[in-house]
């Protein structure tokens, strides 16, 4: 028996697999041993590794762009911060914006932590 892979039961068989994504909801934890990653928020936009614009609705916080939406739960988030005094213990450097089109990465080599 011979078996025929058709271009549409290819595309099928792609389509139904998981794909990762590597949606911004997220949670602040109050101890530093339950984040994932260590944030502080600097001062100037030119300092940052990430400009985050904060999400009102869940539904658009997708992708790692810098748009985050925050979460009541830590259940729900794919990615839990601690909020450091300190920016020498910062594992990522953010600065808030007040528009979603200047969010984004600085610094594409911290891109990894929101994997």
């Amino acid at each position: 028996m011979r078996l025929l892979c058709s271009p549409f039961l290819l595309l099928f068989l792609l389509g139904v697999q998981p794909v990762e994504v590597a949606a911004q909801k997220i949670f602040s934890v109050k101890y530093e041993s339950g984040a994932d990653v260590k944030v502080f928020v600097v001062d100037y936009e030119s300092r940052a590794d990430l400009l985050v614009f904060k999400e009102e609705y869940e539904s658009r916080a997708d992708g790692n762009e810098g748009h985050w939406h925050f979460v009541d739960y830590a259940s729900r988030a794919d990615k839990k911060i601690f909020f450091v005094d300190y920016e020498s213990r910062a594992d990522l450097k953010i600065f808030f914006v007040d528009s979603e089109s200047r969010a984004g990465w600085r610094n594409k080599s911290k891109q990894h932590l929101l994997y």
